[in-house]
């Protein structure tokens, strides 16, 4: 478990940083967001002290991250950025190999060790460990990249924009699979991005920051769906990003429920979600569609209209 308690980073008299809470659970994916210049990156580079915070404290599984040794600290989280950073003079199963070398681990545990990595993102062994990074594409180096970080089985994954100058289907693939490998392996993830499209595919919950501050944290979907300021609203309404009837259940969508509902009106579950109401309900038959809690108790209302234009949007 990763807790940031009352986090603060100065330079001088400039507060980059304003008094930083949250907690990362074991296994959790949170994407932090916001404009450039937030201080998304400086937050996150706390944590393996790549910047060191001018106040409070950052708790690993319960130790403050100041008293673990520098080294042991940065080889028990992986880091991942845009700019990649492979060494271009090491092929590709030696990029892979960094980390362990560091560790002290054997031949033949690390050769084991790239070899299977190389095989969750469909890289063999035999056709690129000896390859150097200038002979791979973007979407390539960067999978070696990821590969690095995840060498020595990490607990934590720091990932800053790692997908940011990728094209949009190798972006899509590599969110794809950075998720598989990260519920597989159980590992929190600290994941940067400007992207509320990226942040709704990869999240369990989103941290909105700006101007050194969070103002915001949610599941990605009440975030889309309940913004807390203005700001918030209008940085998700200017990405373009909505929910579909793929994605809305009733309970999202529900009005306040008045009391009264007519004999012959359907009644569904809080949890159901939009598109299979639409196919188990003729829409053309009712006015009113009525939701129920678990307990069975009426605690809202959808009309026929809110739900036909959830059912005509696209992400």
């Amino acid at each position: 478990m990763i807790i940031y308690k009352n986090v603060q980073k100065s330079y001088g008299d400039r507060e980059i940083i304003r008094d930083v809470n949250f907690t990362v659970e074991q296994g959790e994916f949170v994407v932090m967001i916001g404009p450039s210049g937030c201080g998304k990156t400086t937050t996150v580079k706390m944590l393996n002290r790549l910047i060191e915070p001018s106040g409070g404290q950052i708790l690993i599984n319960g130790t403050d991250n100041r008293e673990m040794d520098l080294v042991k600290l940065r080889t028990s989280i992986g880091y991942v950025i845009q700019q990649i950073g492979l060494f271009p003079n090491m092929t590709v199963e030696e990029n892979i190999s960094v980390v362990p070398k560091i560790m002290k681990w054997d031949k033949e545990r690390t050769k084991k060790r790239v070899r299977e990595l190389m095989d969750i993102v469909n890289m063999p062994y035999e056709e690129y460990g000896k390859k150097y990074p200038k002979q791979l594409s973007g979407g390539q180096q960067q999978r070696i990249g990821v590969l690095r970080a995840l060498a020595v089985n990490p607990p934590i994954i720091l990932m800053d924009e790692p997908f940011g100058a990728l094209d949009p289907i190798t972006r899509e693939i590599l969110q794809s699979e950075v998720k598989k490998i990260q519920t597989e392996l159980n590992i929190s993830v600290l994941f940067i991005t400007h992207d509320m499209h990226e942040a709704m595919k990869m999240a369990d919950r989103v941290i909105f920051m700006d101007r050194g501050r969070i103002l915001q944290e949610a599941a990605p979907k009440e975030m889309v769906l309940h913004p807390a300021n203005e700001e918030i609203r209008k940085f998700i309404s200017l990405q373009e990003v909505t929910l579909s009837g793929d994605q809305l259940t009733a309970g999202d969508m529900m009005l306040p429920y008045h009391g009264i509902i007519s004999a012959d009106a359907p009644v569904v579950s809080a949890t159901e979600g939009i598109r299979k109401i639409s196919r188990n309900i003729d829409l053309s038959k009712y006015k009113q569609i009525y939701v129920k809690d678990e307990h069975g108790v009426p605690v809202g209302e959808l009309s026929m209209e809110s739900i036909i234009q959830s059912l005509l949007k696209k992400v």
